[in-house]
């Protein structure tokens, strides 16, 4: 597995609306151009998720992964990510201060329902030839 090292990558559903909706508004708001994006459904993020130790099927979850760092789930990630956003969203990083449980529970209610108010498609997610060397496969 090779992966830019001065990258941080998210991997994500690329079959749920809600997560590729995100994808393209972390997109659009690294102007700093520091992450790149693999699908759960990809060799990448299967490799990824398994050298991380975690269970996709016990986390549904989004997951920031930095080889220096390595992986972060749930709200832990949306926060990091959060963090490296220009403009206002960098703020929400600082919501880091809600406890941990229930920052999370909040987190695993979106994502239990994300289906079921957003949607899915039938095949991942295809970026533009713009885009395309922001994903990874």
């Amino acid at each position: 597995m090779i992966l830019p090292e001065n990258k941080k990558i998210i991997i994500f559903d690329g079959v749920c609306n809600l997560c590729i909706a995100s994808v393209q508004f972390i997109i659009k708001h690294d102007r700093a151009d520091v992450f790149r994006f693999a699908s759960n459904q990809s060799l990448l993020g299967k490799e990824i998720i398994k050298k991380s130790n975690i269970d996709i099927l016990k986390t549904d979850s989004i997951i920031l992964f930095d080889l220096k760092q390595g992986a972060f789930t749930e709200a832990k990630a949306a926060f990091y990510i959060a963090k490296e956003l220009n403009g206002i969203y960098h703020y929400i990083y600082y919501l880091k201060i809600i406890p941990k449980k229930l920052a999370n529970f909040a987190y695993k209610f979106i994502a239990k329902n994300r289906y079921k108010w957003f949607g899915k498609t039938n095949s991942c997610l295809i970026p533009s030839d713009r885009l395309k060397a922001k994903f990874l496969s």
